[in-house]
């Protein structure tokens, strides 16, 4: 479904992204995982269009893409293909414009649906993300993060996107919420057949979503493979110093106080 090849990003003597390549099966789960900075989000908003790469190729179910940039007619179409949730749903939202309203001028701008059936498809896609009719009528401040994630997803969806980017789409909520999260991504890529790029800082979560996972360091890729051999068994020290970082079941942070003492 998506195909990236030797894709740089270079900002004056900077290379943010720098020779990246990796493919994404359709109906499939690729997690992208590295430390901030790594290069992971210029990544995904170059794959999503809304970064112009340097150079290298991206390929859409076989329609390549090129680097020149594109018109908003172009876009729309591209944004048929992939979209993108972001980590702070609020700030994606109009706060003045009721969630439902929102999604449905999604709609709208990729379907051209009105009446019965732009209402019909907007209660849809909220009962696909786990939303009623009343949360629908509700503005963003009045929904919970997780809820108001989901309404992200379900604008997303709008569209009928081949691949949804997911850019650290988890991060700011609780770790209850989370799982409800992965959960319904997990749902919704078994029930549309979308192919899930997932970008992260969070192992222990690409172990719940994803097939496949690709290490990123210093804008390039390290190490990449299935999720049980990368995780399970990684080639490379940067690798495990991420795994090692994740908290141990009972790990309790240290206060300030504790560790003068110590």
């Amino acid at each position: 479904m998506l195909e990236v090849h030797g894709l740089r990003k270079v900002f004056g003597d900077f290379a943010a992204v720098d020779e990246v390549t990796f493919s994404l099966a359709e109906g499939g789960s690729l997690a992208v995982v590295g430390e901030s900075g790594s290069g992971k989000t210029t990544t995904a908003r170059m794959v999503a269009g809304l970064e112009t790469p340097s150079s290298g190729r991206i390929t859409v179910a076989g329609e390549e893409r090129g680097t020149a940039r594109v018109g908003s007619r172009e876009r729309r179409v591209r944004g048929r293909q992939i979209q993108m949730v972001f980590q702070d749903p609020y700030s994606s939202l109009d706060r003045r414009q009721r969630v439902g309203d929102a999604v449905a001028e999604a709609v709208r701008l990729h379907r051209r649906s009105s009446g019965g059936e732009l209402r019909s498809r907007v209660a849809e896609l909220m009962h696909l993300v786990g939303l009623d009719d009343r949360q629908a009528r509700s503005l963003p401040r009045a929904l919970s993060g997780g809820q108001r994630q989901r309404v992200a997803i379900a604008r997303a969806l709008a569209a009928e996107p081949r691949v949804l980017i997911l850019d650290e789409a988890i991060a700011a909520l609780d770790v209850s919420i989370q799982a409800q999260i992965l959960g319904l991504l997990a749902r919704i890529r078994q029930d549309t057949g979308t192919a899930l790029l997932f970008i992260t800082h969070d192992l222990g979560a690409v172990r719940h979503i994803s097939d496949e996972v690709l290490v990123m360091q210093g804008g390039r890729v390290v190490e990449q493979g299935s999720v049980s051999s990368v995780l399970g068994q990684p080639r490379e020290a940067y690798t495990r110093r991420l795994i090692d970082s994740i908290p141990k079941p009972g790990w309790t942070p240290r206060r300030s106080a504790d560790r003068a003492a110590a």
